[in-house]
């Protein structure tokens, strides 16, 4: 019999000192946690350094999963409770969803273009969004999910270009930390990394939605190829003049709608305009309201280009493109 070893476990702020044997298997210690954290074994997660690669057999002792004295643990997972909550917010969301389809598949067939716009808003859409259960607040990032499925300029693209994605969920950045984004079967299932590294907060907007474009562009081609570099930059290049159409009023909101307008830096009135000369700010001729709008539109489709080729590499749907 070994002499027991101290662990130090945080759960959601609260730290448990646990006085444990190395030869206790694994299975043992999360029954401990889970009368500790009422987290049942199957949703917790343990982080801590030095952890052995590979899945973990709940048969393993503690000595043969990494575990030390002194060890500092991190463990992430919801309760049962706080699951249920969340499948029935996810059950109501899908039973309205089905409802809505159904009445859409039964009307009559119309004339009008309003029928049609009515019939592709239940078609090209993310049917289901699931954030992961096991991480730090599930809702916060449903929240994400659904800005993601409802942003306008997303919204458009979709319709524009007929995508269909069947599940838009999360990527766990310590599984996957090299990843941003992955496209499954081109639109079955869409994911993305919303978190920091230590789950302590959501990654910034704009850059999960330059990924979601970036995924959804492989629902129709897989290699990073000429192709799919192509059609890419088309569909960031019709978000950001949807978005610069919304603000001149070009495109009409609905009542609800709301629009929020990517904040572009201030040098984007500086950087080089494709196609002409770079100009400052400073010029003594004042700039139109069209040509500031202009300006800016080139000056962030530059910098998407730019921040696209390091996507690339962090996107897990295809290896790099091929060079001819």
């Amino acid at each position: 019999m070994t002499e027991p070893i101290s662990l130090f476990v945080s759960h959601r702020g609260v730290q448990h000192r646990l006085s444990v044997s190395l030869n206790s298997t694994l299975a043992e210690l999360n029954a401990t946690l889970e009368e500790l954290t009422t987290v049942p074994p199957s949703l917790q997660k343990l982080l801590y350094k030095n952890s052995v690669k590979g899945p973990h057999d709940p048969a393993m002792t503690l000595q043969e999963v990494g575990l030390k004295d002194s060890t500092k643990v991190q463990m992430v997972g919801s309760t049962l409770r706080e699951l249920d909550g969340l499948q029935a917010k996810e059950a109501e969301e899908k039973r309205r969803d089905r409802i809505l389809r159904e009445r859409v598949l039964k009307a009559p067939v119309k004339v009008r273009s309003t029928a049609t716009a009515s019939m592709s808003d239940h078609l090209y859409l993310f049917h289901e969004l699931i954030p992961l259960p096991h991480l730090p607040r599930p809702d916060s990032a449903l929240t994400v999910l659904r800005r993601l499925a409802n942003d306008k300029a997303i919204r458009h693209i979709m319709h524009l270009h007929k995508f269909s994605v069947s599940v838009l969920t999360e990527l766990d950045p310590r599984e996957r930390p090299e990843l941003l984004g992955e496209n499954m079967n081109r639109g079955q299932e869409i994911r993305l990394r919303l978190r920091t590294d230590s789950y302590d907060g959501f990654r910034v907007y704009s850059q999960v939605r330059r990924t979601l474009c970036h995924e959804l562009a492989h629902n129709v081609f897989g290699p990073h190829d000429n192709d799919f570099k192509e059609l890419n930059s088309q569909l960031n290049r019709e978000v950001a003049e949807f978005e610069r159409a919304t603000a001149a009023g070009t495109h009409r909101l609905q009542a609800g709608d709301m629009y929020e307008p990517e904040a572009l830096e201030d040098d984007a009135l500086t950087s080089h305009v494709l196609g002409g000369s770079s100009r400052s700010r400073n010029s003594s001729e004042p700039d139109s309201v069209d040509e500031r709008r202009r300006r800016m539109l080139e000056a962030a489709l530059n910098r998407l280009h730019m921040e696209e080729e390091e996507l690339e590499g962090s996107c897990g749907t295809a290896g790099p493109a091929k060079t001819t």
